[in-house]
């Protein structure tokens, strides 16, 4: 399968309005509902810094949004690199989950690949009002789509990613919702993340999942 980029250079990007896709509280799942406008949805602004107060497990959107967890996997002793990430509705149900190798790249580098990725997805499927979850704390904060430029000291690799993603957030609309999670509940993301280390090519699934992650899928969904 051809995988598409979604490289736009800054002098074409229409201009950036202020996003409202802010970090939802560990409470998401039981907070006010968002209101449908036209198709997409008006996001609440409700803050969280994750970390030690994250949710240690999956929680489902509400009815009508996709959610995407995504992961990235780097071997310490080659850097060997992966990604991988999943969207699912709000009955817990797989959608699509993607996985690929990206070569030599550090930790930080695969968690950010991976995120816009997962954004590049949602752009060619259409989709908008998706809530973005992922278990690095750094790359959380680049979904958020934050005016403050990354820590100094970061890689140019890094950087460059932050970018690119601060480029897609605008063509996602103004209703996404951004969370930070634990490990325990972002494993389905890093299933994906750890198979894209043996995928000869870039992969994506639609409707039924490969059978390593299925048991996670199946347990964050309440049926296991």
């Amino acid at each position: 399968m051809m995988r598409v980029h979604l490289r736009l250079p800054l002098g074409t990007m229409l201009q950036r309005v202020p996003m409202s896709a802010l970090l939802v509280d560990k409470a998401m799942a039981t907070a006010i509902p968002t209101v449908a406008m036209g198709g997409g949805y008006r996001s609440r602004r409700i803050l969280h810094g994750g970390g030690g107060d994250s949710p240690s497990k999956w929680r489902k959107p509400e009815a009508g949004r996709l959610k995407l967890n995504f992961d990235g996997s780097s071997r310490n002793a080659t850097q060997s690199a992966s990604i991988g990430g999943v969207y699912r509705d709000h009955k817990g149900e797989f959608v699509l989950g993607y996985a690929e190798r990206i070569g030599a790249a550090t930790s930080s580098v695969a968690e950010l690949a991976a995120l816009r990725r997962g954004l590049e997805l949602a752009l060619e499927n259409g989709w908008s009002g998706v809530w973005v979850e992922g278990d690095d704390l750094s790359a959380v904060e680049a979904a958020r789509g934050s005016h403050r430029r990354p820590r100094l000291g970061r890689a140019e690799e890094d950087l460059r990613l932050w970018k690119e993603i601060a480029e897609l957030l605008p063509l996602l609309g103004d209703g996404m919702a951004v969370s930070h999670v634990r490990r325990g509940g972002n494993r389905v993301a890093d299933g994906f993340a750890k198979l894209g280390h043996s995928v000869p090519r870039p992969r994506v699934w639609r409707g039924v999942p490969p059978a390593e992650v299925l048991k996670y899928i199946q347990r964050d969904a309440g049926r296991k």
